[in-house]
């Protein structure tokens, strides 16, 4: 199967990009979520998750790829979800998201063309005219879809991250799957 019977056509300079990605980064507030945050009277803050991004962050990681998200917010929430899916680059109430993207990628001495960064709005633009595959969700904003290389079908917080995995994935011949069974 190909990724255009699943999503929509990616140009080939696109798909040559995503060839090449050892690391994935993702922004979370309008990615992973749907940018939409929840407060509660006792203070407590909500925040939705999709499943099926959950089940394509674990596959990328089995197929050895590396996984990280750089957020402004900080958020117990966010740890406890990236945990879970097993994200050991965890950066969180990150203004400047350039110290976050420098540290990662000398820690994993990798150059620009290996990463791909997701995002939505302004503070991600930096990032995303740095990486090699920059990726906005279909809701981004304008400014944000005009720099990137590829925008996904679906919306934050719907799938994005989902589409986004697997794209790298089909790129670089691997199988749709993940070994463990909880997202």
């Amino acid at each position: 199967m190909q990724f255009e019977d699943l999503y929509q056509t990616i140009s080939p300079e696109a798909w040559e990009k995503a060839k090449q990605i050892k690391l994935l980064i993702c922004d979370i507030d309008g990615v992973f979520s749907d940018g939409r945050i929840y407060l509660g009277n006792n203070g407590e803050e909500l925040k939705a998750f999709n499943t099926k991004d959950g089940f394509g962050i674990k596959a990328l990681i089995d197929s050895g790829i590396e996984v990280a998200v750089i957020t402004g917010r900080h958020s117990q929430i966010v740890r406890q979800r990236m945990t879970s899916l097993n994200v050991t680059y965890i950066y969180q109430g990150q203004e400047n998201k350039l110290v976050a993207y420098d540290e990662l990628k000398t820690k994993l001495s990798l150059s620009d063309d290996e990463i791909a960064y997701i995002g939505d709005d302004g503070p991600d633009l930096p990032v995303m005219e740095q990486v090699g595959f920059a990726v906005a969700v279909n809701d981004a904003h304008p400014l944000v879809k005009h720099i990137a290389h590829y925008t996904t079908l679906m919306p934050g917080g719907f799938g994005a991250v989902r589409e986004l995995t697997d794209l790298l994935m089909l790129s670089q011949n691997h199988l749709l799957t993940s070994k463990g069974s909880s997202t």
